[in-house]
């Protein structure tokens, strides 16, 4: 950085300022797990059989044990989007009112699971359904490495249970794909230029994606027309819920036929601002894809959202279990899984991902 013309270009700068802030907090987080652990070996070594200090000895060693695995698990995170945050939306598949309750349950799943980890979670867009559940949603859950611990989410999700919704009790099985794509920070330039005051339904959009893994730039430049933005009133549960004015937001982002939309908010405003920031990342991935061909890196394989295509299964009966069907990790807790403890299957799919 004392190089000279250093600061000739800020943006470049400044990334490779945080860049390394980003370097020096990991090594300070290993130094800090290397200095508790002597201080443990000190204290063991003056206990003489203290069974007090012994017992205060045991729950800080277990304390570190689990702070060492976080860290080696986050050494995992080493591909090009891993530290970033994450977009994840969730589709019901076919059952209706069985599969919205379904996607409704997944939702609540991730945003536990990122209260757990201390991560904010943002409702992007929400829509109920009309019995029961949820028939869309889009959540970002901003934060270092969010995205690399939830790409291991995408794909289709399998519900056995007895359904509440079936006055026979009888055992129903319901889908709901989810998918997770990475959030776009400052160090991937994407701009959209929002310049549609005067005809709400134009805007121009330029862009430059600047890929981390290759010298070379993609640059997208698209016309005025090409982005369509349309207003509609809010879905609701009924009566006071029902928004009254046009508040939701769809954009549709003609020449790759992207569609996204939010009616999070009451706010007309509010629901562009997140409907755009979902286009930038959701654009960002579709020319990063068509420019490296490789789809399978950042997004699920395209299945139906149907029988054998899953890759996760929930099973509340007749037994209770959760089988990843990628890594064959099996829990038998399903409750605890669904109140956000997915560890254990964020874990053993990086693993099996560093094997392969």
């Amino acid at each position: 950085m004392a190089e000279p013309g250093f600061w000739d270009r800020p943006e470049v700068a400044q990334r490779t300022v945080a860049a390394l802030k980003h370097a020096k907090r990991a090594v300070e987080e290993w130094n800090q797990r290397d200095r508790a652990l002597t201080h443990l070996e000190e204290m063991i070594g003056v206990s003489e059989g203290d069974e007090g200090m012994l017992v205060e000895i045991a729950g800080e060693l277990g304390t570190l044990e689990t702070q060492i695995a976080d860290l080696e698990l986050r050494s995992l995170l080493s591909g090009e989007h891993d530290r970033l945050g994450a977009l994840v939306s969730i589709h019901p598949g076919a059952g209706g009112t069985e599969s919205q309750d379904w996607a409704q349950m997944l939702y609540r799943m991730y945003t536990r699971w990122a209260e757990r980890h201390s991560y904010a979670v943002n409702i992007l867009d929400l829509q109920p359904g009309d019995e029961a559940g949820i028939k869309d949603a889009t959540i970002e859950i901003p934060g270092e490495y969010a995205y690399g611990y939830l790409k291991a989410e995408s794909g289709v999700h399998r519900l056995v249970r007895i359904s509440p919704f079936d006055s026979q009790a009888r055992r129903h099985t319901a889908f709901a794909s989810v998918s997770v794509i990475p959030q776009i920070d400052d160090s991937i330039e994407v701009e959209i230029d929002d310049n549609d005051a005067a005809q709400r339904r134009h805007t121009s959009f330029a862009s430059v994606f600047v890929s981390p893994m290759v010298d070379d730039t993609i640059t997208v430049d698209i016309a005025p027309a090409d982005l369509r933005v349309d207003t509609f009133r809010a879905s609701g549960a009924g009566g006071q819920h029902v928004n009254k004015t046009e508040s939701a937001v769809r954009i549709t982002h003609i020449p790759t036929g992207l569609v996204v939309q939010s009616q999070a908010e009451r706010s007309q405003h509010r629901n562009r601002e997140f409907a755009m920031r979902i286009l930038r990342s959701r654009l960002f991935l579709h020319y990063t894809e068509e420019e490296k061909k490789k789809t399978q890196a950042l997004t699920a394989a395209k299945k139906d959202i149907d029988f054998g295509s899953q890759i996760r299964s929930y099973v509340l009966q007749p037994y209770t279990l959760v089988n990843d069907h990628r890594t064959e990790l099996k829990v038998g807790d399903v409750h605890a899984v669904l109140d956000g403890e997915l560890d254990a299957f964020i874990d053993a799919y990086l693993k099996q991902k560093e094997r392969s």
